[in-house]
Parts: C-alpha cells; sequence; structure tokens
C-alpha cells in the first residue's frame, strides 16, 4: 500500500516527492479568497431574474419600475445583447437572456439583469421587474423525444444525438444471459465556492477584465467576447479562488451578465450566486436509464454486449453528444468482448441542462455494467472476482468501437491487488454508535445489521475524443537568476500549481520556481477537465522547461569550452559525463536571459462512424474497488465502512496529491451511490439547497485503503496518467453491489434511497 506519510528519497519539491497544497492551510482556516471575496472601488452589484416557469413563451418584459428604485444603474434585456445572443461549449444553443416571443426551456433561465448600489437594491429591482409568460406544458420523458410524441422545444429539435456501436456476430446468443434495466439520478457537482465573477471595464470601455472561477479561461473568453461584440484581445481573463469545480464550471454561468452590466455602467460589477442560485446556474450530472444484457458462456465469459442508453440533457446542449459518445464506448467496461450492439441517445428536455461532471457519461454506463457483472457471477456460480478476472482486458486487446487498447492496461492486477486488501473485523455488538448505521440517533441495534461486499472496476478514457484538436501552452523563463513558470491552466484543487514546480524544479536543477498569473495572457490551456491536465500541461510545461534547459545548457557549453552532447543536469548540478565535474546550477542561471513557450497536443484522435467504429480516444486508466457496507434492513440505513481500491495511475509524480484525488473522487462516488440527487418533478428542481440536497459529511467517509499501481503510460510525457475521474466511477456500483448482497434486493437505481431498501 503507498504510504504517503512517509519520507520519500526523491529531492524536496520535486517529481515523485509529496508536495503540499500552497493553499491548503488557507483554505481550512477560512483565510482563502474565492471568487466571491473579490472586491473593487467603486463596485456595483449584479444579479440576474430568472423564470420561475420549466417552460413558457415570454409575452412581454416591462422594467419601467425597476429603474425607478433608487440606486439602480441599470437593467439589461436580451435586446441590449450587442453581439451573438447566444453561447455554448458544442453548439451555441443558449441564450444569454429569453427575449420577447421566445420562450423559456428551464426553471430559472435569465430574463434579465440589473446592477445597483446594493445587494438588497438588486433584489428589489428584481421583484419589480414585471414578465407575463404565456405557461406551456414542460417536455420531461426523454422517451418521448425519442418516439416523437413530444412537440419540439427549440428549433434544432429534441434530439442533440444518436449513437450507434455495431460490432461483431449480432446472431449470438450465449448459454447464459442477464439482463436489466438501471436508473441514475441526478446529481450536483455541488462546489463548495460559489459561482461569482468581478468585470472591471476599461477606460472609455474599450474592453473588460474578468476575474472568474472557470475551468477553461480561453473558451470562455471566446464565448464572452462574441457575446460583447468585442475582439478577443478585448476581453481578458483572470483565475479566481476556485473552490471546487467537477465539471460545472465548464460551461459558462454568469460571465457574460456580469461583463454586460460593468460595460452598460463603466464601473466594475460584482454577481455572487447563491446556493440556490448556484442549482439553476449551472449544470448537473446527465440522469440516464440504461438497459443491458449479457450473453456469455458457461466459463463466464463474455460472448456478446446488448445495450440502450437514454440521457437526458436538460434544456441545452453544453457537452450533452461527447457525454454520449463516453457512455457508448464505455458500455463493455474493462472486460474482453467482441460482439456488441448498443443505441445511444442524448436528448433535450425541459428538465434542468446537464453537462459535464467527474466521470463524465462513464459513471452511468460503469453502474450498468457492474451491476450486470455481479447478475453474470450469480448466473455462472463464480464469485464476483473471478469473473472479472476471467474477462479482463489486457493491452493489445480490441475495444467495441475497434480501437486497439495500446495503453497499459493492468486490469487483472487491479482487481488482485483490491482483493488482497485485509477485510475489516465484523462490527461488534458493543460498537460505537458512530460506526453502527445511524450515528448517533441510536436508531440501529449492531444485531440487527447485515454486513455487504460489493465490487466495481472501470475503465475510463483520458483527455478529449472524436478529432479534437486538444493541446496546452505553457511559457518557462529565466530572468534575473530566477524561474519562472506561466500557465492558463485552471486551477481547481487538483494541484496542478504544485506539479509544475514539480516539473520545473526537476528539468532544470532549480529549488525555487516563480508561478506567474494564470490568466489569458498566454496560449489555451484547455479545459481543467477529463483527466487532462497532468498529461496535457504537464506535458506543455515539461517540454518549455526542457527548450529552456537546451538552451541553458548550449550556453554552458559554449561559454566553458565544453561538449554539449555531454552535458545534462542532476539534481541540482550540470554533470559532464567526461570528465564527471559539475557545476551547480544556480551559479550560471543568472548569466542567461532565456523565454520559450511551447504548445504540447496528444495524438490524434477520429470520429466514430455510422456504426461507431474509430480510434476515438487518446488513453484510458483502470481501477478496482471493493466496498464493504452495514445495512439495517428495516430502517433502509447504510453505512460504507471500508473502500479497498487499487488503481492505475501510471507514474505517481506527487504521491500526496494522487492520494487526496482517489480519497475525494470516492466520496463523490459514495454520494452518488446513496444520497446525492436532485429531485426534479415537473421540470423543477424540489432541493435546491444543502438541507435538501444531502452531501456526505466526514462522518460518512469510510476507511480508505489504496494501492497505487506504478506501470508508467508510454504515450505520456511525464508517464503518469490522470488521476481525478477514475476513483468515482467504480465506486459508485461497488457500494451498490455491496448494499444488494446485505439485503438481496435488486437495487436498480442510484442513489439508493431508504426505502428501497426497507419498503
Amino acid at each position: 500500500m503507498t504510504d504517503v506519510s512517509s519520507a520519500t528519497s526523491t529531492r524536496f519539491g520535486a517529481l515523485g516527492a509529496n508536495a503540499h497544497r500552497p493553499d491548503g492551510v488557507a483554505k481550512v482556516q477560512g483565510g482563502f479568497a474565492f471568487s466571491s471575496d473579490m472586491w473593487a472601488e467603486n463596485m456595483l452589484w449584479g444579479a440576474t431574474l430568472r423564470s420561475p416557469h420549466p417552460h413558457a413563451r415570454i409575452v412581454s418584459i416591462d422594467v419601467s419600475k425597476a429603474w425607478k428604485i433608487s440606486g439602480v444603474e441599470t437593467v439589461i434585456t436580451a435586446d441590449d445583447v450587442p453581439g451573438e445572443p447566444n453561447y455554448g461549449l458544442i453548439m451555441q444553443d443558449q441564450p444569454v437572456f429569453a427575449k420577447v416571443g421566445d420562450r423559456v426551456r428551464y426553471r430559472g433561465e435569465p430574463v434579465a439583469a440589473v446592477a445597483a448600489d446594493h445587494p438588497e437594491t438588486c433584489r428589489r429591482a428584481l421583484e419589480a421587474i414585471e414578465v407575463v409568460y404565456e405557461v406551456l406544458e414542460p417536455v420531461v420523458d426523454p422517451e418521448r423525444c425519442i418516439d416523437g410524441s413530444a412537440p419540439s422545444i427549440h428549433p434544432e429539435g429534441n434530439v442533440f444525438r444518436r449513437q450507434r456501436i455495431v460490432t461483431g456476430d449480432q446472431s449470438i446468443v450465449g448459454p447464459i444471459v442477464v439482463e436489466g434495466t438501471y436508473e441514475i439520478g441526478m446529481q450536483d457537482q455541488a462546489f463548495l465556492g460559489l459561482e461569482a465573477a468581478l468585470a472591471v471595464p476599461d477606460p472609455g470601455n474599450a474592453g473588460v477584465e474578468l476575474y472568474i472561477a472557470t475551468q477553461w479561461l480561453h473558451e470562455d473568453r471566446k464565448q464572452i467576447a462574441a457575446c460583447l461584440g468585442l475582439a478577443e484581445d478585448k476581453v481578458r481573463l483572470v483565475l479566481g479562488g476556485v473552490g471546487g469545480a467537477f465539471g460545472a464550471r465548464e460551461d459558462i454561468s454568469l460571465q457574460v451578465h456580469t461583463c454586460l452590466l460593468a460595460l452598460r455602467t463603466g464601473q466594475p460589477v460584482r454577481i455572487a450566486y447563491n446556493r440556490e442560485e448556484s442549482f439553476y446556474g449551472h449544470v448537473h450530472r446527465h440522469p440516464a436509464t440504461i438497459w443491458m444484457r449479457h450473453h456469455a458462456d458457461h466459463d463466464g465469459r463474455i460472448l456478446r454486449i446488448e445495450s440502450r442508453m437514454v440521457f437526458d440533457g436538460g434544456a441545452y446542449c453544453s457537452t450533452s453528444p461527447a457525454v454520449l459518445i463516453n457512455a457508448i464506448t464505455h458500455a463493455q467496461g474493462p472486460y474482453k468482448c467482441d460482439n456488441a450492439t448498443v443505441d445511444g441517445w442524448a436528448l433535450r428536455t425541459n428538465n434542468p441542462p446537464c453537462g459535464a461532471m467527474r466521470g463524465f457519461g462513464v459513471v452511468q454506463a460503469c453502474f450498468a455494467h457492474e451491476s450486470q457483472m455481479d447478475k453474470l457471477a450469480a448466473a455462472t456460480g463464480l464469485s464476483p472476482v473471478e469473473i472479472r478476472l476471467r474477462n479482463a482486458m489486457e493491452t493489445g486487446d480490441r475495444l467495441i468501437t475497434g480501437q486497439v487498447m495500446d495503453s497499459v492496461a493492468p486490469v487483472a492486477r487491479c482487481i488482485a491487488e483490491t482483493d488482497a486488501i485485509p477485510l475489516p473485523p465484523p462490527l461488534p455488538e458493543d460498537a460505537n454508535e458512530l460506526a453502527v448505521p445511524g450515528g448517533t440517533g441510536l436508531t440501529a441495534r449492531p444485531s440487527n445489521i447485515r454486513r455487504g461486499i460489493g465490487w466495481g472496476v472501470s475503465i475510463k478514457n483520458l483527455m478529449y475524443s472524436e478529432g479534437f484538436d486538444d493541446f496546452s501552452t505553457a511559457r518557462c523563463r529565466i530572468q534575473n537568476g530566477s524561474v519562472s513558470v506561466k500557465f492558463a491552466t485552471a486551477e481547481v484543487g487538483q494541484g496542478f500549481v504544485m506539479l509544475a514546480q514539480q516539473i520545473a524544479r526537476t528539468v532544470l536543477g532549480v529549488d525555487e520556481v516563480l508561478l506567474d498569473t494564470i490568466d489569458t495572457q498566454v496560449g489555451s490551456a484547455g479545459s481543467t477537465s477529463a483527466s487532462r491536465q497532468t498529461w496535457m500541461s504537464g506535458g506543455a510545461v515539461d517540454a518549455a522547461c526542457r527548450a529552456v534547459r537546451d538552451e541553458l545548457l548550449d550556453h554552458v557549453a559554449s561559454t566553458r569550452s565544453l561538449v554539449r552532447a555531454e552535458l545534462e543536469i542532476d539534481g541540482i548540478d550540470i554533470v559532464d559525463r567526461l570528465t564527471g565535474s559539475r557545476i551547480p546550477v544556480s551559479s550560471v542561471i543568472g548569466e542567461v536571459d532565456i523565454d520559450r513557450t511551447v504548445e504540447y497536443h496528444h495524438p490524434p484522435t477520429e470520429d466514430l462512424d455510422e456504426n461507431g467504429h474509430g480510434n476515438c480516444h487518446v488513453a484510458f486508466a483502470f481501477v478496482a474497488h471493493r466496498a464493504v457496507v452495514d445495512v439495517d434492513p428495516d430502517l433502509g440505513l447504510v453505512k460504507v465502512v471500508q473502500v479497498a481500491t487499487a488503481q492505475d495511475v501510471g507514474r505517481v509524480l506527487n504521491p500526496l496529491s494522487v492520494r487526496g484525488q482517489v480519497e475525494g473522487g470516492i466520496a463523490q462516488g459514495l454520494g452518488l451511490a446513496v444520497m446525492e440527487e436532485i429531485v426534479v418533478t415537473d421540470g423543477k428542481v424540489r432541493n435546491p439547497s444543502f438541507t435538501d440536497y444531502l452531501l456526505p459529511t466526514f462522518l460518512d467517509a469510510p476507511d480508505v485503503d489504496m494501492v497505487l499501481i506504478e506501470e508508467r503510460e508510454p504515450k505520456s510525457p511525464l508517464g503518469a496518467k490522470g488521476v481525478g475521474e477514475p476513483p468515482c466511477v467504480s465506486i459508485t456500483p461497488a457500494i451498490a453491489n455491496a448494499i444488494r448482497q446485505a439485503t438481496g434486493r435488486e437495487l436498480p437505481r442510484v442513489p439508493v434511497r431508504p426505502y428501497d431498501i426497507c419498503l
């Protein structure tokens, strides 16, 4: 097992060493400046008016009464948007504001915005705006969008994308057949740092500077500039303090509204959501319904998979087509399969918009295929471990898309090493109340508790897919004896600011590395999503530092009459391999001024064809989870006692950071398994608060015993794989399978609710 608390033999601060987060203490003590803490001289407050209806036509908007309120500086509607009226990541279908004569398509859609001298003035102004709606019946059933019985709620229709995968022999019927229909509820990213932005206009309103917590500075800028009718170089973005993201900050929310208000008033404007507005203001995890059928032989080997996947994307596109592709291409899970038929739909409804969230479609697919693997184990008389080992994918296997698995694929090792982790002791009769389901409520008795053990194993693609020319940019400079690194990588808590310094220290042999401001004054780093930043931005920082290193060594060779080819950096010294002589790097960096900017691209990918074939993904990572749960079957109470896991991480660059990412992903997947769900009725969110939207707390967190499997990924520039997403993918079905084993119930839906167990 990995012990990240122990000292390492690696030089302090270099790759492989434990590097502590620079913001850790401040966040724990409450001193960290999040975006909502930003302030500027002569700042105004902004606020957004939202539709109370999930589907309605706007007949009229009257803002005259709002203008008459003292302290109101401006009121804006769709008529005040100078540039493009719509924005979006894949499809520009989401209006900045819903306009008169058009529709609102979800509850919470922006209709108008105000800027005023105080938040209370904003509230009064919003109440004074009179909007007349013609209420329409909401389309909330995705199946009606498939069969055509639902009216179209958008000119583009109700289907974002349909994609099939057809491979191999479609006539195979195995001697053992298991099937099931599985549902996954809508999960919120539930970041603690709420959406907030501060826009500061240039003199004369020639441009604007926006301080924002986001996952992709340059994509935000592109969409914002288009809506403002400004050139991109007139819109500058600076990363604000990010209090979590998990995919929700990949889409823009309040960015355009804040900038419009600032440019209209000529004063700095800040907008900050409260928790309820945050639920309406960002995208969520797609709810999905997945039917699967597995055909297997008597030995438990999978012969064919059939599946139908339906994803509810809500009112606007966001990343729904890409989420769908991830789901259907991962339908087989981390298992060998030569024959498959998969049919997938991503659909538009009047439910809240859904988009990116940690796991990105694979979470939904994994819940289905891992539920199926337990059914297959029961049908073949094999253990859950053995059925997975017999079908485990290996490097060189072919996916159902036809793509060859050329990533390191230690699936069997993940399973075996997880299985080798000792199980926790049985729950004693005199167990501490906090160790019993129900906790201090003293509702459950140890004698009534049933223990269950469940497994989940997953495959997760890394980085962007289907022909996306993904790249990341980094700059490295030596000036005045100091090394600095600049990038636009959004630091959302994953620890890239530590990794970038570790890379520079290792490549250049220095101890001190300065990080420049994270903003749009350098090329794009892409989104902090898709488990890509270690590979992509790490690759860019590494390449930029290597370019600087090469020039530094050229300088040393020329000024000291040494053979360039024989020079290398070892630790903090430049070493001449011919003589063995060593020159401290610190003694020579003051002699040079070197500045290099590098753009790193990953290998190209392909679009899927009409049969779902193509090399659409870059690389993959794997993880196994074993969950141990205690269940009170009479009360429906669940406590996750232990999670054992072995994860394929490539090369460990910062053990402490990797462990944190793994534990965080497990906590988020636990939430989806037993408590987290946005409840939507007729298109209306019923629980937009942390009082009613349940989140795991420290008391819900289980013991996590982990093994980090280090097999360097040859395609990765640092040998590492992204670790942020895989942990949250298969832990959800592992917990669900454990509850199934403890109770004997089917439990085809997550989150598993108490009444699913006890009624």
